[in-house]
């Protein structure tokens, strides 16, 4: 079967999930090697939409003047047909948002690549900010920037976190939206508002972990953590025992089988009950491919999934 990551790099430990070329270990990689090696090295071509009408002896070729066909430059593999109000962003963009954050230090560029033969694109850099919860449960702060040209992703930039233990992945997509910044494909991406919006002092990891403290503190009956994942996962009008797989598979993570789910963080936890979602949602949810999975946890329903998982987990501790 055909993955949906067509080019990808990384540095250091293998991601996740478990994709990807992995660049040499040592001192930062310039942007250029980057692009290179995570095959964002080309771009996005516009032209006109044309199309055949009938005509005395043959046919005319005419143009769409509401649309323009989007092409990579290297292949020549046509990517999408658009509106002519589209605002592209090229594959060096998205790497390039990142090349001051690197220089001034304190952010490193950790994976980067090319979804759906171009139609997605993201980069990925490690923070230097992150929290210990009980026990040594470490959680780290991650910044990603994603786009695509199909009309199916806004450029999007925001904060997510990764859970050590068990490299379970979380969005810090907060109440209200912060954390979170996208920029349609109707406007110009300006990475200069971008960062100025988010805010590079990382205030909504530091609300994020003051949250994720508060779940690990709020202990859970049986009788809540089942109606939680049902509540998340599940049915509501349904009895526990007619609930679907998901559910019971998750109560099973909770309940012990999860990576770090006898950690005294997670043990009985709020925090323990959201890691097991994140865990089904990241690494046992069925999927196509690990490239799918990929996907859908970052931008589909498992990020969904993971964001109703944390909402509900903090209406435990209100």
């Amino acid at each position: 079967m055909a993955h949906e990551v067509q080019t990808m790099a990384y540095v250091n430990a293998t991601p996740w999930h478990g994709l990807g070329n992995n660049l040499p270990s040592g001192p930062g990689q310039s942007i250029e090697t980057w692009q290179q090696a995570a095959g964002m090295n080309w771009d996005i071509i516009e032209t006109p939409v044309m199309f055949a009408t009938p005509s005395e002896g043959g046919v005319t070729f005419r143009t769409n003047p509401d649309s323009k066909v989007l092409f990579r430059s290297d292949s020549m593999a046509a990517l999408s047909v658009v509106s002519n109000r589209y605002q592209v962003v090229q594959p060096q963009q998205v790497l390039e948002f990142y090349r001051d954050l690197v220089a001034a230090g304190g952010f490193e560029l950790e994976t980067a690549g090319v979804l759906k033969g171009g139609r997605k694109l993201w980069a990925l850099a490690k923070t230097n900010q992150s929290t210990s919860l009980k026990g040594g449960d470490q959680v780290k702060a991650y910044l990603l920037l994603a786009t695509s040209c199909d009309g199916t992703l806004a450029t999007s930039a925001f904060f997510t976190s990764v859970r050590v233990v068990c490299n379970n992945t979380l969005q810090l997509s907060l109440r209200g939206g912060e954390g979170v910044i996208k920029v349609p494909h109707s406007t110009v991406f300006d990475p200069t508002s971008v960062k100025h919006q988010l805010g590079l002092g990382l205030s909504s990891w530091d609300q994020f972990q003051r949250s994720i403290k508060k779940l690990a503190a709020r202990p859970v009956s049986e009788a809540e953590a089942k109606a939680y994942l049902v509540d998340v996962l599940g049915d509501p009008s349904n009895p526990f025992e007619l609930q679907p797989k998901p559910v019971k598979t998750a109560l099973e993570l909770f309940s012990g089988g999860g990576i770090g789910a006898g950690m005294s963080s997670a043990k009985g936890t709020a925090w323990g009950l959201l890691n097991a979602v994140t865990e089904l949602t990241d690494h046992r949810r069925a999927a196509k491919s690990p490239d799918t999975r990929l996907d859908s946890a970052w931008f589909g329903i498992g990020s969904q999934m993971k964001a109703k998982a944390f909402e509900e987990a903090m209406k435990l501790t209100a």
